[in-house]
């Protein structure tokens, strides 16, 4: 029923900067609140933050005062401003509901790689 499609990573140098996009369908996105979930190697799948249908916000505290999420409800958008990237922000970068929606259905994900 809703679909995510997440886009904007890449490979980039510590201290660089991305930009992430999720684009929802299928459901009334602007009463959720929609978070980005990351998923690292060897590694169990880590929220990352959220943004309310309020616009309130929160973060994971391995990227707070680096991290900006972001809402646009005309385009069903949410953003990840992603500034000062450590090679540990490496990982497959998912959006969804929070809390998760059962049933449930990930994205592609996109894949952020930060090398040193």
């Amino acid at each position: 029923q809703v679909q995510f499609v997440e886009s904007g990573g890449g490979l980039v140098q510590a201290g660089r900067s991305l930009r992430l996009s999720c684009t929802a369908s299928g459901s009334t996105f602007s009463i959720n609140t929609i978070a980005w979930y990351r998923l690292a190697p060897g590694k169990q799948r880590e929220w990352v933050a959220n943004i309310s249908s309020s616009d309130m916000t929160n973060y994971a505290d391995s990227v707070k005062g680096r991290f900006t999420i972001s809402r646009d409800n005309a385009k069903n958008t949410v953003y990840l401003q992603m500034n000062s990237l450590k090679p540990e922000d490496t990982a497959l970068y998912y959006c969804n509901f929070q809390p998760l929606r059962w049933p449930n259905a990930w994205g592609q994900g996109t894949q952020v790689t930060v090398s040193s």
